[in-house]
């Protein structure tokens, strides 16, 4: 199934720099709808006033975690079902372990680049 380019992504970290380069990395791949949000709170009440295709978010977060985010998006009957990609610069087994018991559809370790990204997203959209 080939990837819906209009459809809106959410990006969550609380690192500007980081939000801007994926930012960049999705529309050199041709994504023009991206929102974001600097932790796991604001991104709940994003992802309750407007329907997102993809959720992108940072791993290690304050005051709300992207693991607690993830934990909260699998347990709401109307976002259980949202692609979400858990990114992170830690690649230890047991967050990988953890995030996939939690629902995570991929995980991207930093640093990656627009290929990487791209060959997440088509995985998650093929399942």
């Amino acid at each position: 199934m080939a990837v819906d380019l209009s459809m809106p992504i959410l990006v969550v970290d609380d690192y500007n720099t980081m939000i801007r380069i994926i930012r960049n990395l999705l529309r050199q791949l041709g994504f023009e709808d991206v929102d974001d949000a600097s932790d796991g709170s604001s991104a709940l009440t994003k992802l309750r006033n407007k329907h997102y295709g993809l959720i992108i978010s940072d791993w290690n977060m304050e005051p709300m975690t992207g693991y607690e985010l993830l934990k909260q998006v699998r347990s709401d009957p109307h976002l259980t079902r949202m692609p979400f990609i858990m990114v992170t610069a830690e690649s230890k087994t047991e967050n990988v372990i953890a995030a996939k018991q939690a629902g995570v559809n991929n995980y991207i370790v930093k640093p990656f680049n627009a290929d990487t990204l791209k060959t997440k997203i088509d995985a998650v959209f093929a399942e």
